[in-house]
């Protein structure tokens, strides 16, 4: 493979890929699972056989085979074995965020044409609670709570449980006919294998159609400038329904035959690092950040401590220069709070300090910063082992072609990328793909500029996309739909606010209401800016139940004129934002 530093293990599909890892690794850990405060291992043997035994029953008992089957919970074992049960089976997988509304969810089940949905257990009730808004016909599956994974309360009544995951797993390795006919399955490597939803489905929704060589592409380009080994171990702490820890943080692993166990929530993380001792962690800007800040405060609280670290800092990189290793001496306490073995850390998805890198550096754990989307399967860009700089997101990887179309004369263009891991395309969205697909090359909509040694650094988003610190994506459009079906709104218009106090971004809506609407649900002639406010307050409660927390309107402004729009009557974003701060002025 061009460009690639190590020797790359080909690998054609999904079940290319399990099949090699278990022959390869076969007795060693593929995932560590905490079970009455303990890790208890599951081999890649193991693993392999429960994949099988799932998909067998799914194929046989469903016939799920070449079928869309969504899947919804926590981060988990069973989440993985679906994921590859599925796929490896001939299916589509449909990955939901489990942070969406009920609405979406059942949309993004309904739009994808889902037979099946496969849920843990908080899921699953809820799915129940509200089946009669489902279609008759979907089947739930779900994946019990057991007793210590940390509640010993029955959430679920049994007599309601459709089919549970234990039990399908262990009807299908019951079966050899059942499993044979599975093991014949060819997953067709060019199909599409994954879909994934951008958002929920309500307003301007996109399903990215990805296939298993897509994703298989991009997990060999990674493996040929990033050595991961089978000693290393990672633990997730990002939600696997998003390509960038599906990819990197579990599919990347079961390739290279590393060692996967899962965080019990954001609170546990120290805990849960201590206790595994991970040598990667997967990571998005804001997380790194905070980390850091604690740190820092940590070290200040100290006497005399601030000094000690940023001497310390100083020498460690004066050390490292010569190849000297004094890391270990000076910044040991820290690394000893990430379990001790931590040898890298990879983020993105937003942008970060360089400082906070830098720090990372000096404290001798470097920090690896890729570019991706989605729609790339995600990564395309990225440092690797032979280059970590702080202020850019790196090369391109191997097999990756990517360009700058019409730089400015500052070099800043949109950021076009060609290669095996670009999407199939929009689902059922003709349109929406043209646009994005100009003679063979992927228009990302991201701007950034590259300089004379070919290292990328990203500018800002050309499109309307928010993106927090943590890496989630807010679609204006989709808060604006819920805002605009409401009466007492006439228009709206979100935009991104970084004044929240943890320095994150938020949604900000400007909103033109109906005035003579609100007059009307009052009962007055005449209504005050106060009542307005309250009125509109109310509206944005509201709409607000409907999204997900992060999506959530935190602050909002009352126009007095309508916004400015083009002769098709479509709301100029960046003219309004400048009217707003005019009129500000």
């Amino acid at each position: 493979m061009e460009n690639a530093f190590y020797p790359v293990r080909e690998i054609r599909d999904f079940k290319d890929l399990l099949n090699q890892s278990a022959e390869l690794f076969g007795a060693r850990p593929a995932f560590s699972l905490k079970k009455n405060g303990e890790y208890v291992y599951v081999t890649y043997n193991e693993f392999k056989n429960d994949v099988f035994a799932f998909g067998a029953a799914l194929n046989s008992l469903f016939g799920l085979e070449g079928s869309r089957v969504s899947l919804i919970g926590e981060n988990s074992y069973e989440w993985c074995v679906s994921y590859l049960a599925v796929t490896c089976g001939g299916g589509v997988i449909v990955p939901i965020d489990k942070d969406l509304s009920f609405e979406d969810i059942a949309s993004i089940i309904s739009v994808s044409k889902s037979k099946a949905i496969i849920a843990d257990e908080a899921k699953t009730q809820l799915l129940i609670e509200n089946k009669d808004k489902l279609s008759e016909d979907l089947i739930i599956i779900t994946k019990e709570k057991e007793k210590n994974e940390g509640s010993t309360k029955q959430v679920l009544d049994p007599a309601k449980i459709q089919y549970s995951f234990k039990s399908l797993k262990e009807k299908g390795k019951a079966s050899l006919q059942d499993l044979e006919a599975y093991e014949r399955i060819v997953p067709d490597p060019n199909a599409m294998s994954v879909l994934l939803f951008t958002s929920g489905t309500t307003g301007t929704s996109k399903g990215v159609m990805l296939s298993q060589y897509n994703i298989c592409s991009d997990i060999m380009a990674l493996a040929g400038v990033v050595k991961i080994n089978p000693t290393d171990k990672l633990l997730t702490v990002l939600p696997l329904h998003h390509t960038y820890q599906c990819s990197l943080g579990f599919l990347m692993m079961m390739y290279s035959g590393g060692n996967v166990a899962f965080s019990e929530g954001l609170r546990y993380i120290v805990q849960n690092m201590q206790e595994f001792k991970p040598t990667l962690f997967l990571t998005v800007p804001l997380m790194l950040e905070k980390i850091h800040k604690r740190i820092i405060k940590a070290a200040s609280s100290k006497h005399g401590g601030k000094l000690a670290l940023t001497f310390g800092k100083a020498i460690s990189s004066f050390g490292a220069a010569f190849g000297i290793n004094i890391r270990e001496k000076i910044f040991g306490e820290i690394q000893k709070n990430f379990g001790g073995e931590l040898r890298m850390i990879i983020t993105g998805a937003a942008p970060i300090s360089p400082t906070v890198v830098k720090d990372f550096q000096a404290f001798g754990i470097p920090v690896y910063i890729g570019y991706g989307l989605t729609e790339c399967s995600p990564l395309v860009i990225g440092n690797n082992d032979r280059l970590q700089l702080p202020d850019s997101v790196g090369v391109p990887l191997p097999g990756v072609e990517v360009k700058i179309l019409n730089p400015d004369s500052d070099g800043v263009g949109e950021i076009a990328i060609k290669g095996p891991m670009v999407m199939l395309g929009y689902y059922e969205n003709e349109k929406a793909t043209a646009e994005v697909f100009e003679d063979g090359w992927f228009k990302t909509g991201d701007l950034g500029t590259v300089d004379e040694n070919g290292h990328y650094r990203i500018a800002g988003r050309s499109k309307n996309v928010i993106v927090t610190k943590t890496g989630k994506n807010i679609y204006p459009e989709e808060v604006e739909y819920h805002l605009n079906t409401n009466p007492l709104i006439a228009e709206s218009m979100v935009v991104a606010d970084d004044g929240d106090e943890d320095g994150d971004t938020t949604v900000r809506a400007k909103i033109f209401p109906d005035i003579e609407a609100i007059k009307e649900k009052l009962k007055l002639q005449s209504v005050t800016k106060e009542q307005i406010t309250k009125v509109i307050q109310d509206v944005i409660k509201e709409v607000n139940k409907k999204l997900p927390k992060y999506k959530n309107i935190k602050s909002f402004d009352i126009r007095e004129s309508e916004f400015v729009k083009t002769t098709t009557h479509k709301i100029k974003r960046f003219a309004n934002i400048g009217k707003e701060e005019e009129e500000n002025e």
